[in-house]
């Protein structure tokens, strides 16, 4: 029951100090007859709970985790993405080049001067139209020999070796020269390899119109060796 404060001021009952629009606040004798209100004010409490952690506040652990589970999933995409064996819209496979295949050549023939059997220099388009065979790697004498007789007449048969000494005559109709700085090979980019003797076949005008990586049969240059003489 209220009773007035030590100054004589307060409502005869309910307590003392509150905010008028409390209303008039009474407190009962016995708590027990709290317990119900207690109750409605603990399910109150609870719904609150509840609703806070439904908020998205709630969220603020489990969004950094999602967002990094979202980058790996997308990194691994990327490289699978990568890494994945393709093939061309045609449907065939990819046919990847030789390790040892030549590569194609980057311009006309340079205007080098390689020596002759007697040791004097000799400028190589002067020689043109022409075979050239590079036979520093390999003599490929029956090679040589099949290429000089399907020569037409003007075009030159040319064989070269590395170093100053041109190789010996050994086939009819065919032009010894040695190449001392090993200009042809470095201009092409080609590297001697035991038992292929690469060709090149050089027009009139010094352009390079076929590159033979391994003279072999005539049916693979025949063709482009008689246009030369054209």
């Amino acid at each position: 029951m209220g009773v007035p404060d030590a100054d004589g001021q307060g409502p005869p009952e309910g307590l003392p100090g509150l905010p008028p629009e409390w209303g008039r606040v009474v407190v009962p004798d016995d708590a027990s007859a709290l317990a119900e209100e207690a109750r409605q004010v603990r399910r109150e409490l609870r719904r609150a709970r509840a609703a806070a952690r439904r908020r998205p506040g709630s969220l603020r652990l489990g969004l950094p985790a999602l967002i990094l589970l979202v980058s790996v999933l997308i990194t691994l995409a990327g490289l699978a993405a990568v890494t994945w064996p393709r093939t061309t819209r045609s449907g065939a496979p990819t046919v990847l080049p030789h390790a040892g295949a030549a590569p194609q050549p980057v311009g006309p023939l340079p205007a080098l001067d390689l020596v002759g059997a007697d040791d004097t220099p000799v400028p190589l388009r002067s020689l043109l139209p022409a075979m050239i065979i590079l036979t520093d790697a390999c003599a490929c004498a029956e090679q040589v020999t099949t290429a000089a007789g399907a020569a037409p007449p003007g075009v030159t048969v040319v064989t070269v070796t590395a170093g100053r000494r041109a190789g010996a005559a050994s086939v009819p109709g065919v032009r010894p020269l040695g190449d001392p700085a090993g200009g042809l090979r470095s201009y092409l980019h080609l590297s001697a390899q035991p038992g292929i003797a690469p060709a090149l076949l050089v027009d009139r005008q010094g352009a390079l119109v076929r590159l033979v990586p391994e003279l072999g049969p005539l049916s693979d240059y025949g063709t482009d060796l008689a246009r030369l003489a054209g």
